[in-house]
């Protein structure tokens, strides 16, 4: 009846010892007091754009209404801002046209769906998100 219960002893023993179960804080000291090089970090999960400050326009996009029908990699409403990117180049005529199409709104480029109008958005706002859009593709 003693090996009975002697065996789960012994396998829940191994299990847990092989998991680990250290004591951190001595880990750590260990690691720090070695030859004063830092450990190592991994950044392969963050974006290299992280630490980068986010422009004027993604600012002004986002306390706006225009993640309601447009976003950045798919179709949703309106046409994903990659999609608009690539259809039209960054050049100054554009970001006008566009910056125009923010405010008075539109349709018929993308489809039947019309794009209502920001008529609150002031033209330098405007045109700081037409660059935005316009630099996501590229």
């Amino acid at each position: 009846m003693r090996k009975r219960y002697l065996a789960p002893f012994v396998l829940s023993a191994l299990f847990f010892a092989a998991c680990g179960g250290g004591d951190k804080k001595a880990e750590q000291q260990a690691n720090n007091s070695g030859q004063g090089s830092a450990a190592a970090e991994d950044h392969s999960m963050v974006s290299p754009d992280a630490n980068k400050p986010a422009s004027k326009g993604k600012t002004l996009m986002d306390q706006s209404d225009c993640k309601t029908c447009h976003k950045e990699e798919m179709k949703v409403i309106g046409p994903a801002l990659k999609d608009i990117s690539g259809k039209y180049p960054n050049t100054p005529e554009n970001v006008d046209k566009l910056a125009d199409k923010i405010i008075k709104g539109g349709a018929g480029n993308w489809g039947d769906v019309a794009m209502l109008p920001h008529p609150n958005v002031s033209k330098e706002d405007a045109k700081e998100m037409a660059s935005y859009i316009l630099s996501i593709g590229k």
